[in-house]
């Protein structure tokens, strides 16, 4: 099996460049077997891509994890667990943002770690809904404090956009990285984040790279969807092609891109995934799928080299699009548009 680049987050913090996502396996996009969730997650540390992606919201995800450590240390497998690094978030609900304390975000905290079986988190990826309500520099700073503690090795946030990226980093909050939404259909982070992170060394982790299933084969010279789609996911993405030029604009991208896999004997969500992996700003990407048949082609992806030429027809097809308005996340943030009316809010446990 090829081998899975890696790259360092922060120093003596590595990571494999492939992210194996964990929305998927959470409620509402199908259902999951426990025991094979564990045995997948097995496979992909063996083929190098060690690095998983969770969420406090993210139901049952933690728990799965946990499980997964668990299953390592009653079969001695000492080694795999040394190798894992696990990037979960805090995401405080949107109704608890005014009264939120600093004692409920710790027991959000103390709960990921039961979760995930843990004494400290790996990373801890911070987000707020709500921007009108600004209390994100305080809440921050509380997550500061928990890493002062022991509770937490890196702080990171998702989801944010340049401003308030600012803001969080003047307030001397260091997140080591960033985890947005980024493609070859959503380039809003060129605008401003990628240069503000390059300017205070905060790495790029990208999810979306293949639009929740659209940039792939199944969707090539297919009619656009109606409103019923499998999941959210769907839904969601289908939303960005059309703000990224509509269906035919769209349909154009995924022949060029099945050219470009033809002559790399891959596919186009390999081409989509690859080439986000070559963007020079990209520290990794997340990938998301609920149960096996990816793994070959994930792990697969570091022998593919996209070239000068395949780089540039690319980047003009794209040039010929338009740019998904607004900065990271902004249009997500708007409850009242189409973008925020599918998101749900509320989804942390007692």
């Amino acid at each position: 099996m090829s081998q899975v680049d890696r790259t360092e987050l922060a120093p003596g913090f590595d990571i494999s460049r492939i992210i194996k996502g964990g929305w998927h396996l959470s409620g509402g996009h199908g259902p999951v077997d426990p025991d094979r969730a564990v045995r997948e997650m097995d496979d992909y540390v063996r083929a190098g891509i060690t690095t998983f992606d969770c969420a406090d919201i993210y139901t049952g995800v933690e728990d799965l994890i946990g499980a997964y450590r668990r299953d390592c240390k009653a079969r001695g497998r000492d080694d795999r667990l040394a190798m894992l690094k696990v990037h979960t978030k805090c995401v405080p609900d949107l109704d608890k943002l005014r009264t939120i304390t600093k004692t409920q975000v710790q027991a959000t905290i103390d709960r990921s770690l039961r979760r995930l079986g843990t004494d400290r988190l790996d990373l801890v990826q911070f987000h707020w809904w709500d921007l009108a309500v600004p209390r994100q520099v305080e809440v921050a700073g509380w997550l500061a404090d928990f890493q002062r503690e022991g509770k937490i090795d890196r702080l990171a946030t998702t989801n944010f956009n340049t401003r308030c990226m600012r803001e969080l980093v003047d307030s001397g909050y260091r997140p080591a990285s960033t985890q947005l939404q980024y493609s070859l259909l959503d380039r809003r982070p060129q605008r401003e984040m990628i240069g503000f992170c390059a300017e205070h060394d905060i790495k790029l982790l990208c999810y979306g790279t293949v639009a929740g299933g659209f940039l792939s084969d199944k969707w090539l010279g297919q009619p656009m969807p109606g409103d019923t789609l499998e999941n959210r996911s769907l839904t969601k993405y289908r939303l960005i092609i059309e703000d990224a030029g509509g269906w035919d604009a769209f349909q154009a991208l995924l022949s060029l891109l099945r050219e470009l896999a033809d002559k790399h004997d891959a596919d186009i969500a390999s081409i989509a995934m690859k080439a986000m992996l070559q963007d020079p700003a990209v520290a990794a990407i997340i990938v998301g799928v609920r149960h096996g048949g990816h793994l070959d082609k994930h792990a697969r992806l570091f022998d593919i080299v996209l070239d000068a030429g395949d780089l540039a027809r690319i980047d003009a097809m794209i040039a010929q699009m338009p740019t998904v308005e607004g900065d990271v996340f902004d249009l997500e943030r708007d409850r009242d548009g189409r973008h925020g009316r599918i998101m749900k809010y509320n989804l942390n446990e007692a």
